[in-house]
């Protein structure tokens, strides 16, 4: 039974059972038929194989259905003693029809599907061109990316990250724009690009989150906001400024683990306005060894079938430690918050990983 279930749940299995619908309709429907007699006049239901076979395959699994709906009813019609009578007549009429009906849709959902694949495609080459990959070294440093979006279709939403060399070492932003879709995209590849030419000239990480800010709002005027945390890592130590975003975790060398969480709540970035005073930086100590997991919100707030969320604490430390590589280990962490779904994600999720390597 164990065996049976995972098939079926498996997308293979899945996939092998909705093909076998259509037949096992008509199967059923020559059973009931026999069992009933010719009283209960089953034969028209025959139609519900090429009409299953539509939603379950393509225009030859659809044509296949038909054929084998046609064969049957004959001899069903012979048992029923309705040869040359109008319902075998109306019935091989409908079998046909339905079947043809049953192509035309296939065919169109077949150019459906071709499309979706082209806007996904181009999606894509968007998000690689707006969100680049980051290096996976920077000086003594491994860095790891994961991205998972909630528009399935599309592959794209509006979590936000990027690392760049600044005057003071490596600066780096994660972040989660309010809203999905191709506008979160637009508004993402804008804090991107602010960034990107802030922190290589400004020579703190507050004028750099000054800077971000000053930009969403030229360009939102309040409309929107953006959660985010800015990081810029010196020689055994990070700095952090956190504009409402979830906070790191510290993977300490020696096994410790904690949030750097900052000692005051802020706004998010194009809110920042309405609180008496900016995010204060701050930070800890980061040496050799340690490892910190920058993330949006969509990973925490990720929720199983039973509404209890993906306990990222409880299973990151044995993850992220379970191998030398951080890009391996990383992707061990995303497939098991996919796993505890057991689903799509219902929001973007995005994990950056930053390993200071051992001497």
């Amino acid at each position: 039974m164990d065996r049976l279930i995972a098939v079926l749940e498996s997308p293979m299995g899945t996939q092998a059972v909705l093909r076998t619908l259509p037949f096992a309709a008509m199967a059923a429907v020559v059973v009931l038929d026999l069992l009933a007699g010719p009283a209960l006049g089953l034969l028209p239901l025959l139609t519900l194989g090429p009409a299953f076979a539509a939603v379950t395959g393509g225009t030859r699994h659809t044509v296949l259905a038909g054929l084998v709906a046609l064969v049957l009813s004959v001899p069903l019609a012979y048992h029923d003693r309705l040869l040359g009578g109008p319902v075998i007549t109306v019935t091989l009429v409908a079998i046909v029809g339905v079947t043809a009906a049953a192509m035309l849709a296939c065919r169109l959902r077949a150019e459906g599907e071709r499309t979706l694949e082209n806007v996904r495609l181009v999606a894509e080459a968007v998000q690689r061109v707006l969100l680049r990959p980051v290096p996976h070294h920077a000086g003594d440093l491994r860095i790891a990316l994961s991205y998972t979006s909630a528009t399935v279709e599309a592959r794209i939403g509006g979590d936000l990250y990027d690392i760049t060399r600044g005057p003071g070492g490596v600066r780096l932003i994660v972040g989660d724009v309010q809203g999905k879709g191709l506008a979160a995209v637009e508004t993402a590849a804008s804090v991107v690009g602010a960034f990107r030419e802030a922190a290589y000239d400004e020579p703190t990480l507050a004028a750099v989150g000054q800077c971000l800010e000053d930009h969403l709002a030229r360009r939102l005027g309040g409309e929107k906001f953006v959660t985010a945390v800015l990081a810029e890592v010196r020689e055994d130590e990070i700095a952090l400024l956190n504009y409402g975003h979830p906070p790191p975790l510290l993977l300490t060398g020696d096994d410790r683990v904690r949030l750097l969480e900052p000692r005051e709540e802020t706004p998010p970035l194009g809110l920042v306005g309405l609180a008496p005073t900016g995010p204060r930086p701050y930070g800890c100590a980061f040496r050799q060894g340690d490892q910190i997991l920058f993330y949006t919100d969509g990973v925490i707030e990720a929720r199983d079938r039973d509404g209890a969320f993906y306990p990222l604490e409880e299973r990151a430390p044995r993850l992220l430690r379970a191998g030398d590589d951080p890009q391996t280990t990383l992707d061990l962490l995303e497939h098991d918050l996919v796993a505890h779904v057991g689903g799509p994600l219902t929001d973007d999720a995005a994990m950056l990983l930053v390993r200071r390597e051992r001497p």
